[in-house]
C-alpha cells in the first residue's frame, strides 16, 4: 500500500504531482514529468534488495539511478518557490511569538540547565566510575528510521549491535577500554550498548546513534534485569513554545509533521561501566 501510494516509488501519482506543481507555481516541471512516468516499485523489488526510487513532489530533493538526493534541489534547479510567505529563503521571522522570544532572527540558545529543571546531576566525573554526560541522538551514519543495521554487509562494518560514542577523557574517568560494555542510565530509561572511544568526542557529551539494530547484541542490564533500550530510552520531549506556531507559511504542519518538532538534543545521562557478566 505505502509503494502505491508514494510518489517515490509509483511513478504515475508522481508525474501527477509535478503537473499541479507546475501549473501552481508557474515553473518547469517538464524533465521531473518525463523521468517519473515509467518508474514503478512494487513489493517484490524490495524484497530482492535495495531498490533506487525517484523524485516526487512530496520532497524537495530530486533523486534517480545516477543521483542521490540531495534537499532543495528541485527549489534550486526548477524555481520551486520556498516554504516561506515570500517563496523565498529568509532569515527572518516576522511573527509576534517570535519576536517576543526574541528569535525573528536566528540566535544562540545555551542548552537547558537540567540539573536546576529537573534534579539531574551535574556535567562531569562523579568521583566513582561513572560519568555525567550530555546524551545526544544523532541520525546514524549508515541508517535512518526502520532502515537497521542487521545485514552481514552492515555488520562487517560495524560492531554488530548498539553503541554509545565518548571521548577519551570521559572513558578514562569510568575506567573503560573501547568495546567494553556500559550503562546509560537517566530518569527515563537505561540503555546498554558498547563503547566507541574516539578522539573526535568532545568531552562530556556522547552520541548514541538514531534507530541502532534492536536484533542483536542487546544483552540485559545491569541496573533493571530488563533488555537493554534504545537512543530514545533516556529521551524526554521538550516542548519549546514556538514549535507551536502554526497556520503561519513554514509554520503550517501537515501530514507526517503534525504537531511540534521534538526536542532531544539537552539530555543528561550517568554513564558506567559494565561491572557483570553480560547475560540475554
Amino acid at each position: 500500500m505505502i509503494l502505491a501510494l508514494s510518489g517515490t516509488s509509483n511513478g504515475r501519482l508522481a508525474a501527477q504531482g509535478f503537473e499541479r506543481l507546475a501549473a501552481r507555481t508557474g515553473t518547469d516541471m517538464d524533465e521531473l514529468i518525463h523521468h517519473a512516468e515509467g518508474r514503478r516499485v512494487v513489493f517484490d523489488d524490495a524484497r530482492h534488495g535495495p531498490t533506487p526510487v525517484g523524485s516526487s513532489p512530496e520532497w524537495s530533493g530530486k533523486e534517480a539511478a545516477d543521483r542521490r538526493y540531495s534537499p532543495f534541489t528541485i527549489n534550486v534547479e526548477h524555481d520551486k518557490p520556498w516554504h516561506t510567505l515570500t517563496g523565498r529563503q529568509h532569515f527572518y521571522l516576522d511573527h509576534d511569538w517570535m519576536h517576543e522570544f526574541g528569535e525573528a532572527l536566528p540566535v544562540y540558545r545555551p542548552p537547558l540547565d537540567m540539573g536546576r529543571l529537573f534534579g539531574e546531576p551535574r556535567i562531569g566525573p562523579t568521583g566513582q566510575r561513572e560519568v555525567v554526560v550530555r546524551y545526544l541522538t544523532p541520525h546514524s551514519k549508515w541508517s535512518i528510521h526502520s532502515e537497521y543495521q542487521d545485514n552481514l554487509l552492515m555488520q562487517t562494518l560495524s560492531r554488530g549491535g548498539p553503541t554509545i560514542w565518548m571521548s577519551v577523557a570521559d572513558a578514562e574517568a569510568i575506567e573503560a577500554a573501547d568495546n567494553d560494555w556500559v550503562e546509560a542510565v537517566n530518569r527515563n530509561g537505561v540503555v546498554a550498548a558498547r563503547l566507541v572511544v574516539s578522539h573526535r568526542m568532545p568531552t562530556g557529551t556522547v552520541y548514541m546513534h538514531h534507530a541502532q539494530e534492536r536484533t542483536i547484541d542487546v544483552p540485559k542490564t545491569e541496573t533493571t534485569g530488563r533488555r537493554g533500550g534504545i537512543h530514545n530510552s533516556l529521551t524526554r520531549l521538550l516542548v519549546k513554545p514556538t514549535h507551536l506556531i502554526g497556520g503561519y507559511a513554514q509554520f503550517t504542519y501537515a501530514f507526517n509533521y503534525l504537531g511540534p518538532t521534538g526536542n532531544q538534543r539537552d539530555e543528561v545521562t550517568v554513564v558506567r561501566k559494565r561491572t557483570t557478566e553480560v547475560r540475554y
